[in-house]
C-alpha cells in the first residue's frame, strides 16, 4: 500500500547547483489513496492540471497540462522521485516530456514549501 504523502502540499522548483528557488510556478497537490491531482500556476504559466498515481512508496506517473500566458496549451507527462531533504521536506525529482506545444524533456526538482 503506497503512503498519501502529498496531500494538499505545494511545491516550488529548485535549481540544480544551488537547490534554491528557481520559478515562480506553484504546484498544489492533492492525493487520495495512490491517486494524485492537482494545480499548477505562475511563471509563463497561467493555469495548469496535474493528474497521476503513486506506483510505489517513492516513485510517480503524472500528465500534466496547461495554458500558457501567451495562450498556447502544453500537454506533457513525467515520472518522478519522492524523498526528504535535511529539513524533512518533501522534495520531488522528475524526468519530464511535453507532449502538445514545445516539444521539449528535461529533468527538474521540486521542494515542499509552507508557504508562497
Amino acid at each position: 500500500m503506497t503512503q498519501t504523502l502529498l496531500n494538499d502540499k505545494k511545491f516550488v522548483a529548485l535549481s540544480d547547483k544551488k537547490q534554491s528557488r528557481i520559478s515562480k510556478t506553484v504546484f498544489h497537490c492533492f492525493q487520495n489513496k495512490n491517486i494524485i491531482t492537482g494545480t499548477y500556476k505562475g511563471g509563463v504559466i497561467k493555469e495548469g492540471l496535474i493528474m497521476g498515481k503513486q506506483t510505489e512508496a517513492s516513485k510517480l506517473e503524472l500528465l500534466f497540462q496547461c495554458l500558457t500566458k501567451s495562450g498556447e496549451y502544453r500537454t506533457g507527462r513525467s515520472n518522478g522521485i519522492i524523498s526528504k531533504n535535511k529539513n524533512g521536506k518533501l522534495v520531488l525529482r522528475f524526468d519530464w516530456n511535453w507532449l502538445k506545444g514545445i516539444k521539449k524533456s528535461g529533468a527538474s526538482s521540486f521542494v515542499e514549501v509552507d508557504e508562497v
